[in-house]
């Protein structure tokens, strides 16, 4: 699984891709999480940042979701796959 996540490095940006590293080890998910901070390519995925991909699925936008939150859309999400 690969989780993107979408941000030029303001607090809510750093503080979402912290909550997805904490979610991953808390659930033991093994999941390449990438940092995505060049804004042609966050402008081809997202119109707003903070984002979270899974895969290839955008999950979050425009919002800094909390490690519950991400645990539970990554529950539903590797559940549907």
């Amino acid at each position: 699984m690969k989780i993107r996540v979408f941000g030029m490095g303001c607090s809510k940006c750093n503080e979402t891709y912290e909550n997805v590293k904490k979610a991953v080890l808390e659930m033991n998910i093994d999941a390449e999480i990438e940092k995505v901070t060049d804004i042609k390519e966050i402008s081809e995925w997202v119109l707003m940042a903070p984002a979270v991909a899974f895969d290839e699925d955008i999950i979050f936008e425009g919002t800094t979701p909390s490690v519950n939150d991400l645990k539970k859309e990554l529950k539903d999400y590797l559940n549907s796959n």
